[in-house]
Protein backbone atom coordinates (compact mmCIF):
# COMPACT_ATOMS: atom_id res chain seq x y z
CA UNK A 1 0.00 0.00 0.00
CA UNK A 2 1.02 3.37 -1.29
CA UNK A 3 0.06 6.71 0.43
CA UNK A 4 -2.79 7.86 -2.08
CA UNK A 5 -3.25 11.28 -4.01
CA UNK A 6 -6.04 12.97 -1.72
CA UNK A 7 -8.83 14.17 -4.46
CA UNK A 8 -9.35 17.88 -4.38
CA UNK A 9 -6.23 18.73 -1.28
CA UNK A 10 -3.07 19.65 -2.80
CA UNK A 11 -0.82 17.56 -0.66
CA UNK A 12 2.70 16.04 -0.99
CA UNK A 13 2.88 13.89 2.62
CA UNK A 14 0.81 12.69 4.82
CA UNK A 15 2.28 12.03 8.51
CA UNK A 16 0.93 7.93 9.90
CA UNK A 17 -0.80 8.57 13.08
CA UNK A 18 -1.42 4.68 13.75
CA UNK A 19 -1.45 1.21 12.54
CA UNK A 20 -4.54 -0.30 12.87
CA UNK A 21 -3.31 -3.85 12.46
CA UNK A 22 0.26 -5.10 13.16
CA UNK A 23 2.07 -7.23 11.15
CA UNK A 24 0.52 -11.09 10.45
CA UNK A 25 -3.25 -9.62 10.65
CA UNK A 26 -5.34 -10.86 8.67
CA UNK A 27 -6.82 -7.87 6.36
CA UNK A 28 -10.36 -8.08 4.46
CA UNK A 29 -10.65 -5.44 1.00
CA UNK A 30 -11.98 -2.13 2.31
CA UNK A 31 -10.93 -3.08 5.79
CA UNK A 32 -8.88 -0.10 8.01
CA UNK A 33 -5.46 -0.18 8.03
CA UNK A 34 -3.84 2.85 9.02
CA UNK A 35 -4.62 5.88 9.93
CA UNK A 36 -3.08 9.01 8.00
CA UNK A 37 -3.00 12.89 8.32
CA UNK A 38 -2.22 15.53 5.90
CA UNK A 39 -1.90 19.62 6.45
CA UNK A 40 -5.75 19.59 6.51
CA UNK A 41 -7.34 16.07 6.98
CA UNK A 42 -7.29 13.10 8.79
CA UNK A 43 -8.37 9.55 7.72
CA UNK A 44 -7.79 6.02 7.57
CA UNK A 45 -6.72 4.25 4.76
CA UNK A 46 -8.28 0.91 3.65
CA UNK A 47 -6.87 -2.35 2.08
CA UNK A 48 -7.48 -2.78 -1.66
CA UNK A 49 -6.78 -5.96 -1.67
CA UNK A 50 -7.34 -9.10 1.12
CA UNK A 51 -4.66 -11.02 2.44
CA UNK A 52 -2.06 -10.90 5.42
CA UNK A 53 -0.22 -7.24 6.64
CA UNK A 54 3.56 -8.59 5.76
CA UNK A 55 5.42 -5.74 6.91
CA UNK A 56 4.81 -2.05 7.77
CA UNK A 57 7.40 0.00 5.92
CA UNK A 58 6.40 3.57 7.42
CA UNK A 59 6.28 3.35 11.34
CA UNK A 60 3.82 5.67 13.14
CA UNK A 61 5.11 9.46 13.47
CA UNK A 62 6.51 9.24 10.24
CA UNK A 63 6.27 11.35 7.03
CA UNK A 64 5.63 10.00 3.87
CA UNK A 65 5.32 11.58 0.39
CA UNK A 66 2.46 10.94 -2.11
CA UNK A 67 3.34 7.62 -3.94
CA UNK A 68 5.79 6.49 -1.11
CA UNK A 69 5.16 2.78 0.82
CA UNK A 70 3.28 2.35 3.80
CA UNK A 71 3.25 -1.33 3.86
CA UNK A 72 3.34 -4.30 2.53
CA UNK A 73 -0.11 -6.91 2.17
CA UNK A 74 0.19 -10.14 0.33
CA UNK A 75 -1.00 -13.96 1.20
CA UNK A 76 0.84 -16.02 3.94
CA UNK A 77 4.15 -17.23 2.67
CA UNK A 78 4.87 -14.23 -0.13
CA UNK A 79 8.35 -12.51 0.02
CA UNK A 80 8.40 -9.08 0.59
CA UNK A 81 9.94 -6.86 -1.83
CA UNK A 82 13.37 -5.19 -0.80
CA UNK A 83 12.58 -2.48 -3.45
CA UNK A 84 11.03 -0.85 -0.45
CA UNK A 85 13.82 0.29 2.30
CA UNK A 86 11.81 0.61 5.76
CA UNK A 87 11.49 4.44 6.41
CA UNK A 88 13.02 5.49 10.15
CA UNK A 89 10.97 7.82 12.39
CA UNK A 90 12.43 11.30 11.33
Amino acid sequence: MKVPKTGGIPTTKASVLRWLKSEGDAVEIGEAVVELETEKVSYELESPIAGVLLKIVASENNQVPVGGPLCHIGQPGDSIPEKFPSMQKE
